[in-house]
């Protein structure tokens, strides 16, 4: 709703005022009759120039009719009119306007019922076409966009909708402002805010989601069971043309086993036995005797021991 200008009503009551004033001036017995005359003549001009001043603010256009045809476009600021003869018939608003639109249950080009909420953004470039080529043009506009939403989504599958609303927000645009461009209207960006599917078909798509990673996590594992082993088989290769390298990595599997101190237990490989001689007798014992040394615990000191010799 337009905010109503002070303007004219101060010219209203300052004239009225002015000529209330002169009437009561010139007031006596024989000159009651010239005091009528202009205290009323001061009404009339006070409401005829109340009636001839408006004002139009930096956003409005004010479409100015004459005896019921177009003179003009007025506005901003003050402008003037012939009262009786001239009217304002629409104050358009040239500013950015945002209207929410939306589609709802309407079928998909695959046959699914989805809810579609957008925003549109537009504003008038022409006041004239505005205010005299179309009766409402708000409505207008809102019942175009609804329209081609309509007619948007029945040529779109659910997929395309779900994963490319700027391509639909764009051809929105492209529809609706060639709908609108007769009536002096521009529309400057269509944004889909939601597009809402059945809760069946949402959960449905959701356990599709999931065994596609499942089966992705899968072909993952796969692939690197794979990978290690062609590392094996490489390594393999490496120790079987190098029995030194094989040694050493014999004895490396070794001391690392036994460089734990809470270790009771040594699995060594069975080659790792033969290329360190540790099936015989003379391996074992110093196997034994190397174990024993690194689990034995400290001898306690006595009331004799010292730092330097022991009884």
């Amino acid at each position: 709703m337009r905010r109503p200008n002070s303007l004219p009503i101060l010219i209203f009551f300052v004239i009225l005022g002015i000529g209330l004033a002169v009437a009561y001036s010139v007031f006596t017995p024989q000159a009651i009759v010239e005091s009528s005359v202009i205290a009323v003549c001061s009404v009339i001009v006070a409401f005829v120039a109340a009636n001839s001043i408006r004002v139009a603010d930096q956003w409005e256009r004010a479409v100015v009719l004459r005896l019921g045809r177009f003179r003009a476009l007025e506005g901003p600021g003050l402008f003037f009119i012939i009262p009786v003869f001239e009217t304002v018939a629409y104050w358009i608003d040239i500013r950015v306007i945002t209207s929410g639109f939306k589609a709802e249950k309407t079928l998909t080009k695959d046959t699914v019922p989805v809810n579609v909420d957008a925003v549109l953004f537009w504003k008038v470039i022409d006041p004239k076409k505005a205010a005299l080529d179309v009766a409402d043009y708000g409505t207008a506009i809102s019942w175009a966009s609804q329209t081609a939403l309509r007619d948007v989504i029945g040529k779109t599958m659910l997929s395309e909708m779900l994963e490319g609303r700027d391509k639909i927000s764009s051809e929105l645009q492209k529809i609706i402002d060639a709908r609108t461009e007769p009536w002096g209207v521009n529309v400057i960006s269509v944004e889909v805010k939601d597009v809402l599917i059945p809760p069946a078909l949402e959960d449905a798509m959701s356990m599709q989601a999931q065994a596609e990673r499942e089966r992705q996590a899968r072909v993952i594992l796969g692939d690197s069971e794979r990978q290690v082993a062609e590392k094996f088989g490489e390594a393999a290769q490496t120790y079987a043309n190098n029995p030194t390298a094989l040694h050493l990595r014999a004895m490396n599997m070794l001391y690392e086993g036994l460089k734990s101190n809470n270790a009771t237990i040594v699995i060594v490989p069975s080659s790792a036995v033969e290329s360190m001689q540790l099936g015989g007798l003379a391996g074992m014992t110093a196997l034994t005797q190397t174990l024993s040394e690194r689990q034995a615990p400290a001898p306690a000191p006595g009331p004799w021991s010292g730092s330097g010799a022991s009884v």
